[in-house]
């Protein structure tokens, strides 16, 4: 478990920095402001939850538990269904594609959660 979330952790950051620089260097002038606006939303939480998951990987080697497990798990899906769908949308994809994002965003909100009952436990 340690290594899949730490392997994603480094993985999402790398390509949080890939998409960013993507974006500002190339995407910028061939997309509307508003959809530039929204692939830099998708970059920030991707970032915040590369980091997020660095954290949880690493505590994982020493603390293991449900929670934490949990936690990752989610920040992982938030990553994929909230970021992902962010960029689909900036590059197009239809706005129906829109429902996804907030159920990326409570995989977040349920990753912090299981990050707080394990932090509660120790």
């Amino acid at each position: 478990m340690q290594r899949l979330l730490l392997s994603f952790a480094a993985i999402s950051g790398f390509l949080s920095v890939c998409l960013g620089a993507f974006a500002a260097h190339g995407l910028k002038h061939h997309i509307a402001a508003e959809s530039f606006v929204i692939w830099q939303t998708g970059v920030q939480y991707q970032v915040y939850h590369a980091l997020a998951l660095l954290a949880v990987g690493l505590l994982y080697q020493t603390q293991a538990s449900k929670a934490l497990k949990l936690s990752g798990l989610a920040f992982i899906l938030g990553s994929f269904l909230f970021s992902g769908s962010l960029y689909a949308l900036a590059l197009g994809a239809p706005k129906a594609l829109g429902v996804i994002t907030p159920v990326g965003g409570l995989s977040f909100l349920v990753g912090w959660a299981a990050l707080v009952v394990h932090a509660l436990r120790r």
